[in-house]
């Protein structure tokens, strides 16, 4: 079978196995998670072999694929169904069919007892559908097509607990955000395609390399704000940590493989195109370095674990951006596939942890003694993966970090054609503050969840101490879940050992780790580690003198249902959690005064309320009062004019002959009158 009819078939089969799948829901309910499961998992294995059979060229590099057949004719720029398989597709088809096989194996576990888990795994396999679509698409309308049917899946799949208004404005939020920035980036669309001739990819590629490009910055900024919106960069990153009202598994396909990943790998695609403005490099650029440094504050304030996981996505996110700013999308890509392995591991084991521990609460699993016994393996994997987050060496996420610090110092210091040397430097500082950031939050995380607060044994039977209680017995993790998990600890681990081997299939340009950069961001890493181990030893023994602990501090707050009670009783899990301040979170002696608003978000959601919704509101009901006084008025006013005179007319009906002829003897008067009158006149 060639390798053309093989890539058709990545995303035909999770089409074919989401529809086939809301088909027999109710009717064959036992072959839905067959349905779900084997699709996703053959595509998974055909992308594998693609990217093996593709890998055999000269010198171990990738032989691209360019195939495509017109759909239809359309005028001067027709729409072709076409196929564009290089390295990068090749390798970003692999990761997400790897996360999304695993998504849909834990899922059955995960949600095993819930109700909507037909159509919950249609959708996450048209998700995927999607994703592949956009990854092996060379027509950007083709894969315009895939990036418009992932924002309408992610609408339903976060808002699944649609119960509560939590779920369904999280989900609302994302479709409307997401959309907001699909309108430029259309109009984009339109206007490299009429400045090139063609939507096709390797044609505006060879348009854009022989200088055919007419209006490179503003096409180059249309774009960026899809982009934008899609990947969860500054400015239209607030859907993102409120798209955690969705199950854990999606969580984890959003966040690794699909969906914001599209953005960044469709910059990566058309690079060129934003590389012929300087000043679009910039502001990418920029965009990056303030996504970075805000969204790990914005983790370090966090007390939902779901949330925190969040916002290390959107600065990680930034970390691919700003490796594009500087030209390199090598370097981006590569850290595109290791974070989506260890983002998916993060957030897989996050719902073993909700599972176990009963909260989503920080807060609540500080206080528990004996969670991380309870929870072997999601406790093991979770350190393997967090170690990769903070780009620990040999970890996966150190050689994929350093490779986008390393192309941050070759722009910086002058050695990048055709970037511009601020926006290295904008990249390379930001990129090592949020190193120190990203081992900070990292840090904090897993000593909430993870350490004891009395480390003294005590002896059986004994009470535990003041402010700590026993982690609640849920019984075993089903095995698929733990298994997923070792799965995903494997890339997590040993991903980074085909930093030689990936500038082959890419650019061509060395991805290894410079000296300087690795000496000082991993010497920055530890700083922020060490500094988050010694706030939280200061804190803990601070908190130790709490009776009860932060959140019994205060009894009468109303406290969320885990992710798993929500689960069992098909009830969402998002509520308050306590008001209470945490007096163990090592966060708030970090961040000082800088904490309250970091854990809003810096309140950016306040912000648009004020310049965009209030205005839009108001906007709303003046043409409401327009529409309901002004026009209704005339329209009323049109009605009532007929009827007063059909009325008059009605009571002149009397049905006595004499009237009748009374007045046929007055009208013929006035007729003659008036014809006297008329031909005097003449």
């Amino acid at each position: 079978m060639t390798t053309p009819t093989l890539a058709v078939l990545v995303p035909l089969l999770p089409f074919l196995g989401a529809v086939a799948g809301l088909l027999l829901g109710r009717t064959a309910p036992g072959f839905v998670r067959p349905l779900a499961v084997l699709p996703t998992v053959t595509s998974a294995v055909i992308a594998v072999l693609i990217a093996v059979r593709q890998g055999g060229g000269t010198g171990g590099g990738i032989r691209p694929v360019d195939t495509a057949t017109e759909l239809t004719p359309t005028g001067s720029v027709p729409i072709e169904l076409a196929l564009h398989i290089d390295g990068f597709a090749v390798l970003v088809a692999v990761l997400v069919g790897l996360v999304a096989s695993c998504v849909q194996l834990y899922s059955t576990g995960y949600l095993r007892d819930d109700p909507r888990y037909p159509s919950y795994a249609a959708l996450v396999s048209l998700f995927t559908s999607a994703m592949f679509l956009v990854v092996y698409s060379g027509d950007l309308m083709v894969l315009l097509v895939g990036w418009e049917v992932m924002g309408i899946c992610s609408y339903f799949l976060v808002g699944h607990y649609w119960e509560t208004p939590e779920a369904r404005a999280a989900s609302l939020k994302a479709f409307l955000v997401t959309k907001l920035g699909d309108v430029p980036f259309l109009i984009g669309l339109f206007a490299l395609a009429a400045d090139t001739g063609s939507f096709r990819i390797t044609k505006v590629l060879d348009a854009v390399a022989s200088g055919g490009l007419d209006h490179p910055t503003v096409i180059a900024l249309l774009l960026l704000a899809g982009v934008a919106g899609k990947s969860a960069q500054f400015p239209l990153h607030t859907w993102l940590p409120d798209a955690m009202a969705g199950p854990t598994p999606v969580s984890a396909l959003i966040h690794a493989a699909t969906m914001v990943a599209a953005g960044v790998y469709f910059v990566a695609r058309l690079l060129p195109v934003f590389a012929a403005s300087a000043a679009a490099l910039v502001v990418l650029a920029v965009m990056a370095a303030v996504t970075m440094v805000g969204s790990a504050l914005a983790a370090l304030a966090q007390d939902d674990i779901k949330r925190v996981l969040a916002y290390s996505t959107v600065g990680q996110l930034g970390y691919m951006t700003g490796a594009l700013a500087v030209g390199d999308r090598g370097a981006a890509v590569f850290h595109l596939l290791s974070h989506g392995a260890f983002k998916a591991l993060l957030f897989l084991a996050a719902g073993v942890i909700i599972h176990a521990a009963g909260t989503n609460s920080l807060a609540v699993m500080s206080r528990m003694t004996g969670l991380r016994d309870r929870i072997p393996d999601a406790f093991w994997t979770m350190t393997v993966a967090l170690l990769a987050l903070a780009a620990i060496p040999p970890f996966s996420g150190f050689f994929s970090k350093e490779a986008v610090l390393g192309a941050a110092e070759h722009a910086a210091t002058g050695h990048a054609e055709s970037v511009p040397g601020s926006a290295g430097w904008i990249v390379l500082v930001s990129g090592l503050l949020t190193a120190v950031l990203t081992a900070a939050y990292a840090t904090r995380l897993w000593l909430l969840a993870f350490r004891p607060p009395v480390t003294a044994p005590r002896p059986a039977g004994a009470p535990t101490a003041a402010g700590t209680v026993e982690a609640p017995d849920h019984g075993r993790q089903p095995v698929v879940m733990n298994v997923v998990l070792w799965v995903l600890a494997v890339p997590s681990l040993a991903f980074g050992i085909t930093v030689g081997v990936l500038p082959d299939w890419f650019d061509g340009r060395s991805l290894t780790p410079t000296l300087t950069t690795s000496v000082l961001a991993t010497g920055l890493t530890l700083v922020g580690g060490l500094v988050t181990y010694g706030a939280w030893r200061h804190t803990t023994a601070l908190a130790a003198r709490v009776p009860m602990g932060a959140v019994a501090a205060h009894p009468d707050a109303e406290p969320a249902l885990s992710e798993a009670e929500a689960i069992a009783t098909h009830t969402p899990a998002y509520g308050s959690i306590a008001s209470a301040p945490d007096p163990a979170d090592p966060g708030r002696l970090l961040l000082g005064p800088l904490h309250r608003h970091a854990a809003a978000g810096f309140r950016m959601d306040a912000v648009y309320s004020a310049l965009f919704v209030r205005p839009t509101q108001f906007l709303a009901g003046v043409v409401r009062f327009l529409d309901r006084e002004v026009v209704d008025t005339y329209v009323r006013g049109a009605g009532t004019l007929p009827r007063w005179l059909g009325a008059a007319v009605r009571r002149a009906q009397t049905g006595n002959v004499q009237t009748y002829l009374s007045a046929l003897l007055a009208g013929s008067l006035v007729l003659a009158v008036a014809a006297v009158l008329v031909a005097a006149g003449a």
